[in-house]
């Protein structure tokens, strides 16, 4: 057992010698990752996936490198470092180099193994992801973690659906069936259902198991069939389910030493059609057991208590094994190693009992062996003569049956007479059958060193002539090809190369090597001298068929020369499809069968037979094309007929015509390296691979200077192009620019006709305009003369009401002058009468001190009671002024603008208003003269009677200290109130008294203005005088008005030096 160490190489050789796997552990090689640090550890292998070819492994430990392994070429690479553990691998993408990759932190990554770069990067679960299924056509994955199952579309990398469950029920496994288009999801509730990929629709679910044998699933696997299901877990028992019937049809019982079973892996067989008998079972002892489910047998096992195995991977052609160890390790195991022992065939039987070369023999010296003879029993001793036969005759038969045996212990005279008897091979036996008959070295490292050589230029193109749906089969047919072509050179100039070893390739697809050395034992053997007259058909070998045919046949033969076809027509098309364009599969393979148990002759004969079968249609043809179309399609006709007419014809035909002396005996393919195969004419090929060289290159000077030819061409034509575009596209211009000039020219002729009839509209709307503006102006002035005829007799109205007004504010004027001269009279006798109530209140004071207090509560109260009275009369006073300042103001602006315009009409009043004026300018002078003699009169009485009290009130002052020092306080606040209320009351009369200062010296400016704007200078000094009389009028008004606020203030300081007077007599 060799063993590779990884170490820190990125890439490198798996083994370093070819591997030779014993049969008791089948290993090939182990593989181990160690660290190169000072304290080397092992990294352990988590994961491991074969590709879809079976050649090559993917393995990732758990620091996140991943490793390819190519077991057919002896390299390993490394293509990624995720930096961490990855949880499950899949490398059977449709795309050959991609692989995907589920990490540790819940996400799947789709990696490149050419330039090892990120495709995708797909997230979406929450928990680890275990297992990756992909479909068959590489398009479609399922990943599947505990609690969901997701389906990705791997051409886009999108979530197309996601299953999602109950959170008391977890998810085992959700997979695809191979080779079809349904899902399997396993739940550990021990439920599975069956949905169909597209849809998602339920197709069927399978039943509970029985009771009896009721276990818990972890573990499952189907065959590549997709028919049967096996399924284990925490038990002995094995549970197989048929899918198709959806039932449970055998429960298998493992060896004791089963407790549980951890993994289940069907072993892929190349005969078995993918109906696979042999299951992996991975115990939980780390021991895979292999079973055969229909005889319960145990075939072999890998791992052992001391290297126990954890998971393992059988590839799909079922060639290998890969095992990740309990050590972390990756063993490799070879599955024919494995099955040596159990590939052997069947013993013999029929057996023979020989006789001994000595006279003496004894019951218990005979020999039993395995012989293909008659069998013969023992003579006497004492019949030397009859002895002597006997052992000529058996020195015959030994020399026969060394001819006979074939390899694995098969004799193929028996094989003869089974397949006489049978008429065919059993199918499951076949291939092993075949590649005995045929004695198939398998030299795998010459196959290796043509497979090396890669795709011959022969076949580069050859999906271009035989359009092969299937790629697979197309790749395998062009590696055959170019094989054999690299083996010998005529083959890569044989036409029909491709149609001889198609049905062949179809059916050894997964066994490249089986393919190739079953095709090439067929060119030497059963292809004799068909290369002679290379590049024509083998024309002896017709003419072989022909002879036989004209001894069997002569009327067919004859029908045929009628209609002037040829052997190339009725055997050739045969020959080189052997037969698989007018047999099907199961015909050809019973044809086959026959062919390969015979001498290669056979097959020529079969050619006969298959005329002369079908002797009534051939007959019926008249046409060239009927017979083309029948040697070229299948017909009904029957293969064992057939093969019964090719044995009748290979025992009556005569020797010198019999194909079988002029072939050769079966020769098998050397062992080691393949024969040289050169039976054609050689010079014909040389000189056709020359010529064909010359060709090629004569083609590839062609094609670079048709390149070329075809570059200047293109640059001409482009140009040319170009150039075209360009005077098109210039004509074009000058044709826009035409059109565009002749539509400015239409445009220039209609905007001038529009012009035009615009400055018709536009003078026709002029002289609208001016015969509505004259009409509106006769309108307006109208109007306005109504407006001023009005205003007339408006103006009329307000002179007569304001001459109105006036005569009455004249007349109020001298009914208040005369309610004023009333008032100061009463005022005059209100005085007198309070001065005689002070003196006899001062009289009673002197004689009644008790109510001295009384009196001093009724003044203060008389005083705030005052006080509140000259505040509420000084403001309806102010508030009075300001009313008729506000009137006034507005009677001046009212005035200014009737006075203004109306100012000839009221010469005559102001005359007869000055008159007025006069008069009552009279009666104020009077009245001013009158109220100055009463005030002086009371202002003399006033000072005689201050100074009689200051006399009197001199001796007073002692007495009353105590009393004044007590109402101080009190006096000073009411005091202070007084002058508050008196300065209010002499701003509002000042302001009052500037206001009527200015207003009637404004109304007389504006008076004079007027007047001088309007009045002619005769008026002049008629209006002068009038505005005199007013003047004075006012001024006379302003000096009563001063008068009496004088006055005021003089009683106001005559009262406050009465109040003072006490205070000073007590300082």
């Amino acid at each position: 057992m060799q063993s590779t160490d990884l170490g820190n190489k990125e890439s490198g050789k798996i083994w370093h010698r070819k591997p030779t796997p014993a049969t008791r552990d089948g290993i090939i090689v182990n593989i181990i990752h160690s660290t190169s640090d000072s304290l080397p550890k092992i990294l352990r292998f988590l994961n491991v996936a074969f590709d879809s070819s079976g050649d090559r492994l993917m393995a990732g430990d758990h620091q996140g490198n991943i490793y390819v392994f190519e077991l057919y070429g002896n390299r390993f690479n490394l293509v990624q470092r995720t930096a961490q553990a990855c949880t499950a691998l899949a490398f059977n993408l449709r795309r050959k180099s991609e692989f995907l990759v589920a990490l540790a932190d819940y996400s799947i990554k789709c990696f490149d193994t050419v330039t090892k770069e990120l495709v995708s990067w797909m997230r979406g679960h929450e928990s680890s992801v275990f297992s990756i299924s992909v479909h068959a056509s590489g398009r479609y994955a399922i990943t599947t973690s505990s609690d969901t199952a997701q389906l990705w579309d791997l051409d886009t990398f999108q979530r197309k659906r996601k299953l999602n469950i109950r959170q008391s029920v977890d998810i085992q496994k959700v997979f695809f069936l191979p080779l079809s288009n349904t899902i399997l999801s396993c739940f550990k509730d021990n439920s599975i259902f069956a949905w169909e990929c597209d849809t998602l629709f339920c197709k069927y679910q399978l039943p509970a198991p029985p009771e009896s044998s009721s276990i818990l699933y972890k573990v499952f696997a189907v065959t590549r069939d997709g028919r049967i299901l096996a399924a284990g877990g925490k038990s002995s028992h094995l549970h197989l389910w048929c899918l198709e019937a959806k039932q449970l049809f055998r429960i298998i019982q493992m060896p004791t030493k089963v407790r549980a079973i951890r993994h289940l892996e069907f072993l892929p067989d190349s005969f078995d059609a993918g109906s696979n008998q042999v299951l992996g079972v991975l115990s939980q002892d780390g021991i895979m057991r292999f079973i055969n489910i229909q005889t319960c047998k145990l075939l072999f096992e890998i791992g052992s208590l001391d290297e126990g195995i954890i998971s393992s991977v059988i590839s799909p052609h079922g060639r290998y094994i890969a095992s990740i160890m309990e050590n972390g390790s990756l063993n490799i195991y070879s599955v024919q190693a494995l099955t040596q022992e159990i590939n052997k065939p069947p013993p013999p039987l029929v057996k023979v009992i020989e006789d001994l070369p000595k006279s003496k023999l004894s019951s218990s010296d005979l020999k039993m062996k395995v012989t293909s003879g008659r069998v013969q029993r023992p003579a006497k001793s004492r019949e030397s003569k009859i002895q002597t036969r006997i052992l000529k005759q058996d020195l015959n038969d030994n020399f026969e049956n060394k001819e006979n045996e074939l390899s694995d212990g098969l004799n193929k005279k028996r094989l003869q007479i089974l397949l006489k008897g049978y008429g065919e091979y059993p199918t499951k036996y076949r291939m092993f059958i075949w590649r005995s008959l045929l004695q198939l070295p398998e030299n795998h490292t010459a196959f290796s060193s043509l497979i090396d050589k890669g795709i011959h230029v022969a076949f580069l193109n050859l999906q271009e002539k035989y359009p092969i749906k299937s790629r697979k089969l197309l790749r395998v047919l062009q590696r055959t090809l170019s094989s054999l072509a690299h083996w010998s050179a005529i083959f890569s100039d044989t036409p029909y190369l491709p149609l001889l070893a198609f049905p062949f390739v179809k059916l050894f697809q997964n066994n490249q090597l089986i393919c190739f050395e079953v095709v090439a034992t067929l060119i030497i053997n059963w292809c004799q001298h068909w290369f002679e007259y290379f590049p024509n058909p083998p024309i002896n070998i017709l003419t072989m068929i022909e002879n036989v045919l004209a001894f069997h046949d002569k009327q067919l033969l004859q029908h045929f020369m009628d209609h002037n076809i040829t052997s190339q027509l009725y055997a050739w098309p045969l020959l080189e499809t052997v037969f698989s364009e007018v047999l099907t599969r199961e015909e050809w393979l019973k044809l086959f069968d026959n062919v390969f148990s015979n001498h290669p002759s056979f097959l020529l004969m079969t050619v006969v037979a298959y005329n002369t079968c079908s002797r009534a249609p051939l007959l019926n043809c008249n046409l060239k094309d009927d017979f083309e179309y029948f040697f070229h399609h299948r017909n009904n006709l029957d293969i064992n007929v057939v093969i019964r007419e090719v044995y009748h014809l290979m025992d009556t035909t005569p020797a010198d015509i019999h194909p079988e002396g002029m072939l050769g005996v079966f020769v098998a393919l050397t062992k080691g390296q393949y024969p040289v195969f050169n039976q054609y004419p050689k010079f014909i090929v040389d000189y056709q691979t020359q010529e064909r060289e010359r060709i090629r290159n004569d083609e590839l000077d062609y094609l670079r200077e048709r390149q070329t030819v075809e570059d200047m061409q293109a640059e001409v034509d482009q140009q040319r192009v170009e150039d075209e575009a360009w005077y098109q596209k210039q004509e074009l211009l000058r044709k826009a620019e035409e059109t565009r000039r002749e539509m400015l020219l239409q445009e220039e002729e209609k905007i001038i006709q529009q012009r035009q009839r615009l400055a018709a509209v536009k003078r026709e709307l002029k002289r609208k305009e001016m015969h509505l503006q004259d009409a509106a102006r006769r309108r307006f002035l109208k109007h306005q003369q109504d407006q001023r005829e009005m205003e007339l007799r408006r103006l009329d109205d307000e002179i007569e009401r304001k001459v109105y007004m006036r005569d009455q504010e004249i007349a109020t004027t001298a009914k208040d002058l005369e309610m004023r001269q009333l008032e100061l009279e009463s005022q005059k006798r209100l005085y007198e009468k309070q001065y005689s109530r002070n003196q006899e209140a001062v009289a009673k004071e002197v004689r009644e001190d008790a109510d001295a207090y009384r009196r001093k509560v009724n003044l203060e109260e008389h005083m705030f009671h005052k006080l509140i009275e000259t505040d509420q009369s000084q403001s309806l006073k102010t508030q009075k002024l300001i009313e008729e300042s506000l009137a006034k103001a507005e009677q001046a602006c009212i005035d200014a603008d009737w006075q203004i315009q109306a100012l000839h009409k009221q010469r005559c009043d102001d005359l007869q208003r000055n008159e007025c004026y006069q008069e009552v300018a009279k009666l104020l002078r009077e009245n001013r003269r009158k109220e100055i003699e009463v005030l002086n009169a009371m202002m003399r009485e006033e000072a005689k009677k201050w100074e009689e009290a200051e006399g009197k009130k001199f001796h007073l002052r002692s007495e009353k200290r105590a009393s004044a020092l007590s109402d101080a306080s009190r006096k000073l606040f009411l005091e202070q109130e007084l002058s508050d209320a008196l300065e209010h009351d002499e701003n509002p009369l000042k302001e009052e008294a500037l206001r009527f200062q200015r207003e009637p010296v404004t109304t007389s400016c504006l008076t004079g203005t007027s007047q001088l704007s309007d009045i002619s200078k005769t008026d002049s000094s008629s209006q002068i005088s009038l505005n005199r009389r007013r003047l004075e009028w006012d001024t006379t008004g302003q000096d009563l008005i001063e008068k009496v606020r004088n006055l005021r203030q003089r009683l106001t300081a005559q009262a406050r030096n009465r109040c003072q007077t006490p205070h000073l007599l007590a300082t």
